[in-house]
């Protein structure tokens, strides 16, 4: 499997990459499917069955109004935020489903939209989408949502092949100690390793274009993020914090060199995640960084050093981005990004990993130094359970986004007061998490039926 930093980072919609932008995704091709097949006019009747966690915490998640809106047409790095909400709304209002956004058909929420408690076993994201035409089933198809938006469908679950295309990279790489070699061998850092990669898949002109556009998306959600209050949609009552603690900070007569004072600055990297998650929980446009839960992690640590560090530049942006990727292809090869397949170690976790490699590749450090900031980052992540309350990605996913932006930071700072060596590698490391995960009860694991998820209503 070819992993490119864009597949990585894709730019879609809250508040779930495994729950609603892969589910977008999925009922997309299936629509496109159809139509391609010529087969469109017939349909009659869309049916849609969701296993395993996206049963169990896909209404929190979205899941099923991310089908809906996808089934229309809808891709989630294009769609409006606001047209899920009011399309899918009169969906569920009138009854009538347009397919494709051309086939106009009737959709039964209560019959059409089922929940089924049961796992199919190459993945517990797994969703079925069944054309149901006048005289049986005219194409259905099973679709696994991965992690971080990425995809896989019944025929490449059966094959061991992903929807990523294998491309030939000129420094192929499975594990850190290849990436090390490879940076070794031939005198590059990490950054410029994974630059010349992403010459497979387009010029280098277009991979920095298309990183200052993940940054600018970025930036965007931050901006919005710290200007909306009110309470986040779902039942829990949670208010959003962001734009209170804005107006706190920007009341300071602190200067631009708040990167010396620690506790100020780490105010802001808080502030910065803090933002961003909400506007996941609440439905907003974000990036994968590597997934939805933990969006808010990579940003905040870019923020933090953009914004406090004298110099810093458009090159510093790319460069962080592209030695984080490293470290999440690392992560999603060998272990998991799935809250649902390993438990928020493999979200919070790898997010962390990797904003600790970024920070550390633009700060100066060696490529050992990166890759022993990655393990610092994932190490104190190890055994993260995913236990949302109510399905629902608020409580605890948005303050563990701030709580790992400063273990990121602590993270670069530990690497970069070293050489690069160290007892555990961080392949150990992503093993470790691969096996935890392995062992990690069903009910840790993106499924809202233990920790925390089922505390909350004795408190």
């Amino acid at each position: 499997m070819s992993i490119s930093v864009l597949d990585l980072f894709k730019i879609g919609i809250g508040p779930s990459s495994s729950h609603t932008v892969g589910p977008m995704r999925a009922a997309h091709d299936f629509a496109t499917a159809l139509a391609q097949q010529g087969v469109l006019e017939r349909v009659r009747r869309i049916e849609v069955k969701l296993y395993g966690s996206l049963s169990a915490t896909g209404v929190g998640h979205s899941t099923d109004r991310a089908i809906i809106a996808g089934l229309m047409g809808a891709r989630p790095d294009a769609v409006d935020p606001d047209f899920v909400a009011d399309a899918v709304d009169l969906v569920r209002l009138d009854g009538e489903l347009k397919l494709a956004g051309t086939h106009t058909l009737v959709f039964d929420w209560a019959r059409d939209m089922r929940l089924l408690p049961v796992s199919l076993p190459y993945h517990p994201n797994a969703m079925r989408l069944i054309a149901h035409g006048d005289d049986g089933v005219v194409y259905e198809n099973t679709y696994y949502s991965v992690g971080g938006g990425f995809v896989v469908d019944e025929a490449q679950a059966q094959s061991g092949t992903s929807a990523e295309a294998e491309v030939a990279v000129p420094y192929p790489f499975d594990t850190g100690a290849e990436l090390l070699e490879q940076c070794r061998r031939h005198g590059l850092r990490i950054s410029e390793l994974m630059l010349a990669n992403e010459g497979a898949w387009r010029s280098e002109a277009d991979t920095r274009a298309a990183l200052q556009r993940i940054w600018g998306v970025m930036c965007a959600c931050v901006a919005r993020g710290i200007t909306q209050e009110g309470v986040l949609p779902g039942g829990l009552n949670v208010r959003r914090r962001a734009a209170a603690l804005h107006r706190k900070l920007s009341e300071r007569a602190a200067g631009r060199n708040l990167i010396s004072d620690t506790m100020a600055a780490l105010d802001w990297v808080n502030l910065y995640a803090l933002a961003v998650n909400e506007e996941n929980a609440g439905g907003g446009r974000v990036v994968t960084a590597p997934t939805n839960g933990a969006a808010g992690i990579i940003p905040a640590v870019l923020h933090y050093y953009m914004d406090f560090m004298p110099g810093s530049s458009d090159a510093d942006v790319e460069n962080f981005l592209l030695a984080a990727a490293a470290v999440g292809v690392l992560c999603k090869k060998n272990a998991s990004i799935s809250g649902a397949e390993v438990g928020c170690q493999g979200e919070v976790g790898s997010a962390c990993a990797m904003a600790a490699a970024g920070l550390t590749e633009v700060l100066g450090g060696s490529p050992e130094q990166v890759e022993n900031a990655a393990e610092i980052g994932l190490e104190h992540n190890l055994g993260l359970t995913c236990d949302p309350v109510g399905g629902l990605v608020q409580v605890p996913c948005i303050e563990r986004n701030a709580m790992a932006s400063v273990k990121a930071i602590n993270a670069a700072q530990l690497a970069l007061r070293g050489d690069g060596a160290h007892a555990i590698s961080l392949d150990q490391v992503i093993r470790t998490m691969r096996d935890t995960g392995r062992d990690m009860l069903d009910k840790y694991k993106e499924t809202s039926r233990g920790g925390l998820a089922v505390s909350f209503p004795e408190c």
